[in-house]
C-alpha cells in the first residue's frame, strides 16, 4: 500500500502554498553547484544542452533532472537537487528542454508535456558511455509528467533505470490547465503566457511560413498557445487532444520501476486527478506522498536544503 504518510510540515509563512511557491522560485538564494555544459546532437538535426554536475568521487550512478514549463537547468530547484545528489555520490545530467538553454532550437517543433523522445535519446547517450550502472529519472512539474509518461508508455525501459521521482507533477494536464486559469493563479498564468508568447515571437522570425503576427495576436491564454502552436507543431488535433494523449496518469499502470510521486496538497497548479490515491493504494511500486504543505516545488526546510531534495536522495538509495 504505497501511500506514504509524509513527515514534512512547513513552518510559518511557508504553510501558505502561494508563499512557498513564489519564495522558492524567486527569492531562495541560488545553491552553489558547478555545472559543465554538453551539447547533445539529436537524430532529427536539433539539439539539447545538458548541464552536468559531478560527484567528487568517480560514480557509476547518474540522475537525469528535467525542469518545468519555460524553466531551464539553472533554476534554483534544479541546482538545489543537483547539489544534494552530487554531494552524495551521484553524477547529475540536468537537461534543458529544446529552446530553453539560452539558444533557440533549430526546428519548428519544440518540447511539450508529453514529448519523451529527447529524454529517450539522452538516456541512450548515457548508456553508450558505458560508465553508469544505475540511471535515475527526476522530473519537476512538466518534467515530472514526462518522467512518468516515459516509463509507462514503452515496454523497453532500459534495465539501468530502476527508480524515478516526480515532483509537483500535473499528471492530468487538462485539470491542471483548468486550475491555472483560476483567478488565484493569475500571476503564474500571466508569467507563463508572457514567456511563451515571447518564444513564439522569436520562433516566428525563423518560420514565417507557418507562424504569423495575426496568429500571435490571438494568443491570450495557455489554451490559445496550445491550440495555435503546441498541438499543430507536435501532431495533435487541438489542445485537448494534446492534453488527453500526453497526461501521464493513464500510463501509471504500465510502470514497472519504483516511483515516488511527491505532490503537495496545497499546490494550486494541480487538480484532484493529480493525486492518484486509489491507484497508489493498490500499487506495489508507485509511491504517492502528499504532504499538506509545499506549494508548487516549494518544500522549504531551509535555504540550504529542501525536503524534496532530501526525500529524493533517500528514495533513490532505497
Amino acid at each position: 500500500m504505497p501511500i506514504i504518510s509524509s513527515p514534512y510540515s512547513a513552518k510559518g509563512l511557508f504553510k501558505n502554498g502561494h508563499f512557498s511557491t513564489i519564495y522558492s522560485a524567486k527569492l531562495r538564494p541560488i545553491p552553489k553547484v558547478i555545472q559543465e555544459r554538453e551539447r547533445l546532437e539529436l537524430s532529427d538535426g536539433d539539439f539539447v544542452d545538458i548541464d552536468w554536475s559531478f560527484s567528487e568521487q568517480k560514480s557509476t550512478n547518474v540522475a537525469i533532472l528535467l525542469h518545468g514549463l519555460e524553466g531551464n537547468a539553472q533554476r534554483v530547484y534544479i541546482r538545489g537537487q543537483a547539489k544534494m545528489l552530487a554531494e552524495n555520490g551521484w553524477d547529475v545530467a540536468a537537461m534543458n528542454h529544446r529552446g530553453c538553454s539560452g539558444e533557440e532550437n533549430r526546428s519548428y517543433l519544440s518540447y511539450n508535456s508529453g514529448r519523451t523522445e529527447d529524454l529517450a535519446e539522452l538516456i541512450t547517450h548515457l548508456i553508450e558511455k558505458d560508465t553508469y550502472h544505475q540511471i535515475a529519472l527526476i522530473g519537476f512539474s512538466l518534467g515530472g509528467n514526462l518522467v512518468l509518461k516515459y516509463l509507462g508508455e514503452r515496454d523497453n525501459v532500459p534495465e539501468q533505470i530502476t527508480r524515478a521521482v516526480s515532483i509537483s507533477a500535473p499528471l492530468h494536464l487538462r485539470g491542471s490547465l483548468e486550475q491555472l486559469i483560476k483567478f488565484e493563479n493569475f500571476v503564474y498564468n500571466l508569467t507563463f503566457i508572457n514567456d511563451l508568447k515571447a518564444k513564439y515571437k522569436r520562433k516566428m522570425k525563423r518560420f514565417p511560413e507557418t507562424m504569423s503576427p495575426s496568429e500571435y495576436k490571438k494568443v491570450r491564454t495557455l489554451l490559445d498557445f496550445d491550440n495555435l502552436y503546441t498541438a499543430p507543431a507536435h501532431g495533435f488535433k487541438d489542445a485537448y487532444d494534446y492534453y488527453e494523449k500526453s497526461s501521464s496518469l493513464q500510463f501509471l499502470p504500465n510502470i514497472q520501476q519504483n516511483v515516488l510521486i511527491l505532490n503537495a496538497q496545497n499546490d494550486s497548479f494541480l487538480s484532484e486527478d493529480c493525486y492518484p490515491r486509489a491507484f497508489a493504494s493498490n500499487s506495489k511500486n508507485i509511491y504517492l506522498e502528499s504532504p499538506k504543505h509545499g506549494g508548487h516545488v516549494g518544500f522549504h526546510i531551509s535555504n540550504k536544503m529542501y525536503y524534496s531534495e532530501k526525500r529524493t536522495l533517500d528514495f533513490l538509495h532505497g
